[in-house]
């Protein structure tokens, strides 16, 4: 059993004392709780009723470019043409590079977070798909990793879109910012997740199906909310 420490209970016991009644509340109650020795990340999570959505549409795999960011630090890697590398040293990829990147990661030198790359040079990743398939970091069109326009692609990466993927079990987890954001922007990035999950896959992402929705920081306990609560 998983042992809890006087510093979690210590919130829990805050939580029941408050009354609660707004989603930018919850969040601004997340945020106070956030006390960890770090920034903590703000989280929203929620589970998929798997049993009542058909087995084809069972994978909710999609990107959301959220309007302010969710914080954190991805290290980005491009591959690309010899003629593009200028452009991925302007673009601010941490690493870049052309058949010497292949090279590293055959040899298994992957140490990066994300993986760009130029339409040309998706041919020559075929080979490397067992070893960055089960990594999640085969780069995807539907994913906005593979693109001619390196720049403004990288910039997103690091700075905007985040991906969103169900585990096996139906589980989701999506970081919407900070604990040092102020609570507007917080509050933009979930509607912003809410939105565009309703809009792209309305068979999946809707009350019948999404069993639990909570809000929550790395450390803290988690505030449950509703779809009703959000308001687009």
């Amino acid at each position: 059993m998983k042992k809890i420490s006087k510093r979690f209970k210590g919130l829990i016991e805050q939580q029941k004392k408050e009354k609660i009644d707004s989603l930018e509340k919850k969040i601004e109650s997340v945020k106070k709780m956030s006390n960890a020795k770090f920034v903590e990340s703000i989280d929203l999570s929620f589970k998929l009723n798997l049993k009542k959505i058909k087995s084809s549409e069972s994978v909710l795999r999609t990107i959301i470019e959220l309007p302010n960011g969710n914080g954190k630090k991805l290290k980005v890697a491009v591959l690309c043409d010899t003629n593009k590398l200028s452009d991925a040293k302007k673009s601010g990829a941490d690493i870049y590079g052309s058949e010497d990147l292949i090279k590293k990661i055959s040899d298994g030198q992957i140490n990066f977070d994300k993986l760009i790359c130029t339409p040309s040079m998706m041919p020559k990743l075929g080979k490397l798909g067992k070893i960055l398939g089960p990594k999640g970091l085969m780069p995807n069109p539907k994913l906005g990793t593979v693109s001619d326009d390196i720049i403004n692609t990288v910039s997103k990466i690091k700075n905007k879109v985040v991906e969103i993927k169900n585990d096996k079990d139906g589980n989701v987890g999506i970081s919407i910012g900070r604990k040092n954001f102020v609570t507007e922007k917080i509050l933009e990035n979930l509607k912003s997740v809410f939105e565009n999950l309703k809009k792209d896959k309305p068979t999946i992402f809707n009350s019948e199906n999404v069993k639990n929705l909570y809000l929550s920081a790395t450390m803290s306990p988690s505030y449950k909310i509703n779809f009703k609560d959000v308001q687009i």
